[in-house]
């Protein structure tokens, strides 16, 4: 899976599962500030990365990841 495919995956469930605007999905964008992703968002968000791309997120390797882009970059570095 490459970067684009990754991108494309997590905008289509950031907007279709957790019902986020589209408009508010952009690389800096903030999980919690700009999207107002939270705790009970980041259950869904756990399920969902398991399903579409194979593994469990552990939340010590979530603390640095803070905007889109970081996000998409733990789940490359994953899924590699």
């Amino acid at each position: 899976m490459n970067r684009t495919e990754i991108e494309e995956k997590v905008k289509n469930f950031l907007i279709e599962d957790l019902e986020i605007e589209e408009d508010k999905v952009f690389p800096d964008a903030k999980l919690k500030e700009d999207m107002g992703i939270d705790s009970l968002d980041f259950v869904d968000i756990v399920v969902i990365v398991e399903k579409n791309f194979g593994f469990k997120i552990k939340p010590e390797e979530m603390a640095g990841v803070d905007t889109f882009t970081k996000f998409c970059d733990y789940i490359e570095t994953k899924v590699k």
